[in-house]
């Protein structure tokens, strides 16, 4: 089809990935982003290889390879005594199998990398300070609605604006439900021989409602914690809400010598605390041929298979491969979703189940029979850049 003049809502990851793709595949991009300066902020991201793929398509692997550290290898460690119950290889092994990495990177960086490779399209604007309310259909195109009430419209407007998505209004009033899962996250540096073994052999420790996870960042210098607990009565969403560490503690007091070692690191300034909310599946994620969702705002899921960000990115080159294959943007936007949507909702399914299997009362028994994660279940071996659209 023709150049069109598209609109993505979210500077996200996601929605970045989105607009780069779509940029050199030909199309303007127009991206309208809530906050009033492009930035990500202070946590970490995973990105196993079916992501990592994806920026190998886009000609961005090794840089994000560089900025990230990529794993030799990874455990699962019992919450009580710290013994190891599974180890997996990563490292070269990763790469042989699937022709990509497995990536531990700063989301910042990561975000970093994104904005310079959509600038360098030339093909690319962000709006900033422009959250988008509401995307409708309209004649020959689609139209974004500012917070202010300004209008913009494209020939298609993609809602890559996350789990409170305001393009996702228009195919479902709802609001998004509280997993009734809690989590706590920082990162400390890595200093003394103890936290440098965490950090050169990471992991997670499992036990009954709880979680304990770590990766280094920065050239493991870094270590990014991060912390689940089912727990009710508190759930307020959003990535920067304060939290105590006194509370912290108490969620995992007992856990083994390892899991308080990494406590005793925290700066308590510095930690932050949110409940994980996620959404419903929808019939649908395009309205009128014109309006899409993408990542979060299509498939908010729950974090246990760590492949939140990855469904976004696979999602987005998908987008992309979809508008070179039609003849219109319906069609499009119609490829794409026939594409996607059976996969997501089955990794939507399994991080929840997910979720049972680690954080299950029966800890010691891991391992002893099959295991079923996000490599076992076949997400590593996606590749988006070859999928049927």
């Amino acid at each position: 089809m023709r150049p069109q003049h598209l609109i993505v809502a979210g500077a996200g990851i996601g929605g970045l990935t989105a607009a780069i793709a779509l940029a050199r595949a030909g199309h303007t991009v127009e991206v309208l982003e809530q906050a009033p300066a492009l930035g990500e902020i202070g946590a970490g991201v995973t990105l196993a290889p079916n992501a990592m793929r994806v920026y190998h398509h886009l000609g961005l692997a090794e840089a994000i390879t560089t900025a990230g550290v990529e794993p030799q290898r990874q455990r699962v460690q019992h919450w009580a005594d710290g013994r190891d119950l599974v180890a997996f290889e990563r490292g070269q092994k990763v790469r042989d199998l699937y022709g990509a990495p497995y990536v531990y990177i700063h989301r910042a960086d990561l975000h970093a990398i994104l904005v310079e490779a959509l600038e360098a399209t030339g093909r690319a604007t962000v709006r900033l300070s422009s959250p988008c309310v509401a995307a409708e259909p309209a004649a020959d195109g689609a139209i974004a609605t500012l917070a202010d009430g300004t209008q913009i419209k494209g020939d298609a407007v993609i809602g890559a604006d996350g789990v409170k998505s305001g393009v996702r209004k228009g195919f479902d009033p709802g609001e998004p439900h509280f997993t009734g899962h809690v989590v706590w996250r920082a990162i400390v540096p890595v200093e003394g021989p103890l936290l440098e073994d965490l950090a050169h052999f990471p992991g997670i420790h499992i036990g009954p409602g709880r979680m304990a996870v770590r990766y280094p960042l920065r050239n493991s210098t870094l270590l990014n914690l991060v912390f689940f607990a089912r727990q009710e009565g508190w759930a307020e969403e959003g990535w920067t809400i304060r939290a105590d560490l006194a509370d912290l503690r108490k969620t995992f007091e007992g856990w083994s010598d390892d899991v308080q070692a990494l406590l005793d690191t925290i700066d308590p300034s510095a930690l932050y605390k949110w409940a994980v909310f996620a959404r419903q599946p929808l019939t649908s994620w395009v309205r009128g041929g014109r309006v899409a969702l993408l990542g979060d705002a299509a498939h908010a899921m729950t974090p246990f298979l760590g492949q939140g960000a990855a469904a976004a990115i696979e999602d987005a080159l998908v987008l992309a491969r979809a508008f070179d294959a039609a003849a219109d943007v319906p069609e499009a936007l119609s490829r794409y979703e026939a594409a996607r949507k059976e996969r997501c909702g089955f990794i939507q399914v399994e991080s929840n189940l997910n979720a049972d299997r680690l954080e299950g009362d029966e800890a010691h028994l891991y391992g002893m029979t099959q295991i079923k994660n996000e490599e076992t279940l076949g997400l590593f071996a996606y590749d988006a850049g070859a999928v049927e659209v």
